[in-house]
């Protein structure tokens, strides 16, 4: 969880109806004003923006109710679709708790955050040894980027509980549960109960 008294920063939102998951990437399609030049300010200035899941209201339009922890977004690349609009691929860092969010003149969204703490680097538990078993499988079915992930992944709790997160077939209610929970080993026994 974050510090209360911890320093906060200026983070402008970009509320979707999907859950950023950290080191899982996404596409997005840019075409609003108040997103544009939210992404051109974080081309310019090297910043990041964050990705937080809509609890209530629309990705277009009027400034949606988004939830009050999400993920600090990284554009990994960009370029433009065959309708002319802005492509981004993005891949989930750091999750952050919005301390107060304002909305600028354009509908833009920006919150001061705090930054939740890293994951620790903790081995898996016996317990959750059936976790990696099934996230192994779904990768050997699936393939994708982490199909060239070395073996020691596959023993990093906090690892194998966001890749299992992020492929098997949650809900966005569920992602979000996932993503607010500090402890690896937590994340990890609250998906041994989603599963059948």
């Amino acid at each position: 969880m974050p510090v209360d008294d911890a320093p906060t920063q200026s983070l402008g939102l970009f509320p979707l109806h999907t859950v950023l998951l950290p080191g899982a990437a996404i596409g997005l399609r840019v075409f609003e004003p108040r997103y544009l030049d939210l992404i051109s300010d974080c081309g310019r200035n090297g910043k990041r923006f964050g990705i937080c899941l809509i609890m209530h209201g629309e990705e277009v339009g009027a400034p949606a109710s988004a939830a009050a922890f999400g993920t600090e977004a990284v554009i990994e690349d960009f370029g433009r679709g065959d309708d002319g609009l802005l492509t981004l691929r993005v891949r989930g860092a750091r999750r952050f708790h919005a301390q107060r969010v304002r909305v600028r003149d354009n509908g833009l969204q920006v919150a001061d955050v705090s930054w939740c703490d890293p994951d620790p680097d903790d081995d898996l538990r016996p317990e959750h040894g059936l976790l990696a078993t099934l996230l192994q499988q779904i990768i050997d079915q699936v393939g994708g980027e982490h199909a060239k992930a070395p073996q020691a992944k596959f023993d990093d709790a906090a690892w194998v509980g966001w890749r299992l997160a992020e492929l098997l077939p949650l809900d966005d209610a569920q992602r979000q549960a996932l993503l607010q929970l500090d402890d690896p080993h937590q994340r990890l026994d609250r998906l041994l109960a989603l599963l059948p």
